[in-house]
């Protein structure tokens, strides 16, 4: 399927530009702290409406769909901060605001990732004294077991 009219930012991340989960794409929009938000599947024909979800007062540098609940969203940072969001069932409004808000976590939120096979868990990074440079890439080993990133 084809997805025209899309008003993609051009903003340097370290962390995913376009995502999606069994419901919904996400992906980062031309304004700043705002993700583009289109349902995966049609509604009306060969027509989706692309949504806007206002996440962050500064730019979204990742985000996340949980693979245990396709309607969760977390987003980070340049704010330094983290949210959860609860995605609605397609043809619904976007929520105005986060169902959970941490931080600000003292850097800028480079990358997340949810957990392969604990349900609610979410790994997050920024500047790590181990690095010494910005984090560029988090990866949970399949089982969940093990951990991996990588920096500039």
């Amino acid at each position: 399927a084809w997805i025209g009219d899309v008003r993609a930012g051009s903003v340097a991340s370290c962390g995913n530009h376009v995502k999606a989960s069994c419901c919904w794409i996400a992906f980062n929009a031309e304004t700043t702290g705002v993700l583009g938000i289109v349902p995966l599947e049609c509604q009306d024909g060969d027509k989706r409406t692309v949504s806007q979800l206002c996440c962050h007062s500064d730019v979204v540098t990742d985000f996340d769909f949980s693979p245990f609940d396709q309607l969760l969203l977390a987003t980070g940072s340049a704010d330094e901060m983290v949210k959860v969001w609860r995605l609605p069932e397609s043809g619904q409004d976007m929520p105005a605001g986060a169902g959970l808000t941490l931080g600000p976590v003292g850097c800028p939120v480079d990358v997340l990732q949810f957990h392969p096979t604990a349900d609610g868990v979410l790994a997050s990074g920024g500047h790590l004294e181990s690095h010494g440079d910005q984090l560029q890439s988090l990866s949970w080993k399949q089982d969940g077991r093990l951990l991996g990133t990588s920096c500039k």
